[in-house]
């Protein structure tokens, strides 16, 4: 028998010059990189919530403060890949994540089946992971291309103890 848990998460980052954009771990093309103190990855950054949320181990920022110089330009797979061995500690493996990143540009699609393998093998159980991007037709600050924003979902389970035994 499985106990299953979900967690959600989420992250947003303003552009800045000067900065490669990654997004689940992906380089990605473009005038403008994410403002951070990572590497500003915003998709794995929500990815690691949700996981962390699910499994009642607390958030990124408690884990990887922005006041730690550790964490200063660090790739944010690695923390996920911390994360992941958080979850593995505490029994728990990752069954499938669902995130959707939001911004007006760049356009996406061409590298998510990349951030879905980098995402899924870096997580206990190398779960389905889906990526969707989607525009806010011009409202909001990812409307104006401000900035990018991502939410995440997870669902992890582990074996229940046998409550008869």
């Amino acid at each position: 028998m499985r106990h299953f848990r979900i967690g959600q998460g989420f992250d947003a980052h303003r552009f800045t010059a000067g900065r490669p954009l990654i997004l689940g771990g992906v380089k990605i093309p473009f005038q403008f990189g994410l403002e951070g103190h990572s590497d500003a990855d915003v998709l794995t950054h929500a990815v690691m919530d949700a996981l962390l949320g699910a499994a009642g181990l607390g958030d990124i920022g408690t884990h990887f403060p922005a006041t730690d110089n550790a964490y200063k330009n660090i790739y944010s797979l690695d923390l996920l890949k911390k994360v992941a061995h958080l979850l593995s500690e505490n029994g728990w493996t990752a069954e499938n994540i669902d995130a959707i990143i939001v911004c007006q540009e760049p356009r996406i699609a061409p590298y998510v089946d990349e951030m879905r393998k980098n995402i899924s093998a870096r997580v206990p159980g190398e779960p389905e992971v889906s990526i969707k991007a989607t525009t806010t037709e011009g409202m909001g600050f990812t409307g104006r291309a401000e900035g990018i924003a991502a939410l995440a979902v997870s669902l992890i389970s582990r074996a229940k103890e046998d409550e008869h035994a």
